[in-house]
């Protein structure tokens, strides 16, 4: 249970987690995945961006911001967090297999895992070069 004086913390991830819900949601719609033997497009873009987005913000809150009350729990846990969907990466890799589309959830799995991995880092190469004015 939150201390009262967290609570405003609390607050801030619940608002940031429903903005970041609510843009997934909208990807979602854009790009539907009703094949479950199809790579899950929406889902693979959603959670590419939102390391790329997770990598800047870590330049910024770790190098140039310095402390912050609200900066990371809104837009890391709660806007990044509500983003993202690691969750539905493995219900729809899930559904690939059962599928039988192997080929398929293995592209799926490997192309996120490495390409989550380099986007933080391309983030936050990113989130450098924008500072030093090199962008």
């Amino acid at each position: 249970m939150p201390r009262a004086r967290d609570l405003d913390v609390v607050a801030v991830v619940a608002l940031g987690g429903a903005l970041g819900s609510l843009a997934r949601y909208a990807l979602a719609l854009g790009l539907p995945h009703r094949d479950p033997a199809a790579f899950a497009w929406a889902t693979f873009l959603t959670n590419v961006s939102g390391c790329l987005l997770i990598g800047v913000l870590m330049w910024f809150v770790l190098e140039v911001w310095g402390p912050r009350r609200y900066a990371r729990p809104f837009l890391g846990i709660g806007v990044l967090g509500g983003f993202t969907t690691f969750s539905t990466y493995a219900v729809e890799t899930q559904g690939m297999a059962r599928a039988g589309a192997w080929g398929t959830a293995t592209a799926y799995v490997a192309a996120s895992v490495v390409l989550g991995l380099l986007a933080v880092r391309v983030g936050y190469a990113l989130g450098r070069q924008v500072t030093r004015g090199r962008l």
